[in-house]
């Protein structure tokens, strides 16, 4: 009985022993099998292309703006004193010359009126003094000291008459007033602010624009822009530019003269201002998902000859569909737009299909 005991176990030892050997030759075998398989070559990619062509694109910039009065300033009093009289309609309009507010001024009409009468009695002085000096009964001394005194009260009223009339306040040029900020009978100093006037005719537009477009602002072109609130579209002719570019945001300042005389502008407003450029006829466009963005720079995949090129591009501006290259490539050039991914350098490639570069957007807005 012990020696079939041991007989059985031995017999489930071999078997599990065979067992293991079998899974083993099988795993060989299929990694055997595997092995060949890996080291086969990979198809060459089969990708899609454009044949690059000059079209025809317009280019157009917006850029922010602002509406300006030609003629601005702060209405402020010339001396110190009390408000007597303040003539400021909010929101109207005043000629040139208009009084606007007048100051207490009696001090100096008093000192006039006492002028007035010390010349009064210089000028009989002198009077008398010429027809004493006809006959010798003066010396010339004392007639030239009364001419001086008689003089001297003369320029003392003109000071005073200087001063009085510093004591009223005039608009400086037609225009329309803003909010006023005092009352009759406050006290004022030259730094006082009485309101803003404005010649809201004649409005300017003011607005930046990028370093590279400065050779395209010249005197007497004309841009349109818009305001908010309205998609009416208004004119400006450019009448100057800034002597230089500006170094922290490398634009250049412009001012242009609105055309017209148009009410329902008002200065300070926001303005999209809108500048068109020539067509360009000869420009190179690429579907956008043909651009291959690098560590530096741009490129795009050149079929030569059955092989994948990289080459480095510059572009330019792009809409939702296409971009334009500025360099890089040339007219008649097969740029890849389909299977970027799988694409390597130099690698061997199919092109199974001709496609047509898709149009772009009539005017390019940047």
């Amino acid at each position: 009985m012990m020696k079939l005991k041991y007989l059985n176990l031995f017999l489930s030892v071999f078997i599990i022993l065979l067992i293991l050997f079998s899974s083993c030759s099988s795993k060989a075998k299929n990694e055997g099998k595997k092995q060949p398989q890996g080291g086969r070559s990979q198809p060459q990619p089969r990708v899609d292309a454009i044949i690059v062509k000059p079209q025809v694109i317009k280019q157009s910039i917006e850029v922010p703006g602002s509406l300006l009065a030609s003629e601005t300033t702060e209405i402020h009093p010339e001396v110190s004193g009390r408000l007597t009289f303040l003539n400021v309609r909010e929101g109207s309009f005043v000629n040139k010359g208009a009084i606007i507010a007048k100051l207490y001024d009696a001090d100096l009409q008093a000192q006039l009126r006492k002028l007035q009468a010390q010349l009064n009695v210089a000028n009989q002085t002198t009077s008398r003094l010429s027809q004493l000096l006809k006959i010798q009964g003066i010396s010339r001394q004392d007639y030239d000291l009364a001419v001086l005194n008689a003089n001297s009260t003369r320029a003392d009223m003109e000071i005073v008459r200087t001063n009085i009339a510093r004591t009223v306040v005039r608009a400086p040029f037609s225009g329309k007033l803003g909010l006023k900020g005092i009352s009759v009978g406050a006290f004022v100093t030259p730094q006082t602010i009485i309101c803003v006037i404005r010649k809201t005719s004649d409005l300017k537009l003011d607005f930046t624009i990028p370093e590279k477009y400065t050779d395209e602002i010249k005197n007497g072109r004309a841009v349109s822009f818009t305001v908010e609130g309205s998609e009416e579209k208004h004119t400006a002719k450019i009448m100057a530019t800034e002597s230089g570019i500006s170094e922290n945001t490398r634009s250049l300042n412009v001012r242009a003269t609105v055309i017209g005389d148009l009410t329902s502008l008002v200065p300070g407003s926001f303005a999209k201002v809108i500048l068109d450029f020539a067509p360009d006829s000869t420009a190179l466009m690429v579907p956008t998902q043909a651009i291959v963005p690098q560590t530096r720079g741009k490129s795009v995949v050149v079929y030569d000859n059955g092989t994948a090129k990289f080459t480095e591009v510059t572009t330019g501006v792009r809409d939702s569909v296409n971009v334009q290259i500025l360099s890089g490539i040339k007219a008649g050039d097969t740029i890849v737009t389909t299977g970027l991914m799988s694409v390597r350098p130099n690698a061997k490639i199919i092109v199974k299909k001709i496609m047509d570069v898709p149009p772009s957007a009539t005017t390019f807005k940047k």
